[in-house]
């Protein structure tokens, strides 16, 4: 479906300029964007990821991964196809790097107050825009995320972080919580495994926390690009130096897309990644795809607060948002 695009600039010469992220796309007539989905038409920015989701799920929160919101809960998940990153080691390439540029299929029709239906249908808390990247369906989500709050519902991104300081204030009334992938520390990888720079996302982290949206962060750790000591303390460092209170999790690569070549992440540069998250001050670690539990302690007394077992259950000891043993507050979304 195509819709008129929120967030741009006409230009002279039948050219506009994307507002939308960070890639401030400059686009010829008859030309898209570097998602591939925002196309100028004689002059005017249409979105042609509108109405259409390339994948809908029920999820628990913990998938996204958020554990700090809602733990328990579910979200309503959606996506349609495209994306502004070339990530090699992406996990979703099947629906993240096709477009409609390329004239791939875009889905099933599901429009916003539909989404909101499902979900409340399914008895969900939330909303969660994800899979792709939620920033280039932007006008599609900010529809869905505005009728959801009038309906009760909460609203979730799970984002690269490259919106625009103008894209995330637009959205702030309606989005409650992110994860944010930080996948690297260094400019340089940026550029050259995913086709954009840091800079970008690590301000989206910062104004995230300053605007009051509940932030978490996720590193996928890929051996050999974003897994030395150097590299982690830096990713650490950064998040520490915004809130310590902000989780970070730390994810497990598999071989993948343009990566099948790569290893997996080894357990034990996990550990030490975790290890070097503590250093660094952050109160809240997770692992990610190893197995192993993702338990979440007082960072006061250490008393076990939520038993997670896989993504089936979960349980929360917390309440009103402080620890039962030490009063001690714990932050998050409860």
């Amino acid at each position: 479906m195509q819709k008129e695009a929120m967030l741009y600039e006409k230009l002279e010469g039948n050219k506009v300029l994307c507002l939308l992220c960070s890639h401030y796309c400059k686009i010829k007539d008859s030309e898209y964007g570097i998602c591939g989905v925002r196309k100028n038409e004689k002059g005017r920015l249409y979105t042609h990821a509108y109405g259409e989701v390339i994948a809908s799920h029920v999820d628990p929160i913990e998938k996204k991964p958020l554990y700090h919101f809602f733990p328990g809960s579910y979200a309503y998940s959606v996506a349609t196809m495209g994306c502004n990153f070339r990530c090699g080691f992406c996990q979703n390439w099947q629906i993240s790097q096709v477009s409609k540029m390329d004239g791939a299929f875009g889905g099933r029709a599901l429009l916003p107050g539909e989404i909101v239906k499902e979900a409340k249908k399914h008895r969900c808390r939330s909303i969660a825009y994800t899979y792709t990247e939620p920033t280039i369906f932007f006008e599609y989500a900010y529809d869905t995320a505005k009728i959801a709050k009038e309906e009760g519902l909460l609203n979730t991104f799970v984002t690269n972080g490259y919106m625009t300081r103008k894209a995330l204030e637009t959205i702030r009334p309606y989005l409650d919580a992110s994860n944010v992938d930080l996948k690297s520390s260094s400019d340089d990888t940026y550029k050259k495994v995913c086709g954009g720079s840091l800079k970008p996302v690590l301000e989206s982290i910062r104004r995230m926390k300053e605007l009051g949206i509940w932030v978490e962060v996720t590193t996928l750790l890929v051996p050999g690009m974003n897994d030395t000591d150097d590299e982690l303390k830096n990713i650490a460092g950064y998040i520490a130096g915004i809130g310590t209170d902000i989780p970070w999790h730390i994810s497990r690569f598999r071989p993948d897309y343009k990566f099948t070549g790569s290893q997996p992440t080894p357990a034990r540069t996990l550990k030490n990644a975790e290890s070097i998250g503590r250093q660094a001050g952050l109160k809240y670690i997770y692992l990610g795809n190893i197995g192993e539990e993702t338990n979440t302690f007082c960072n006061n007394c250490g008393k076990l607060l939520i038993v997670r077992k896989g993504y089936l259950k979960c349980e929360n000891s917390i309440k009103g948002g402080r620890c039962p043993g030490c009063n001690t507050q714990v932050e998050g979304i409860w």
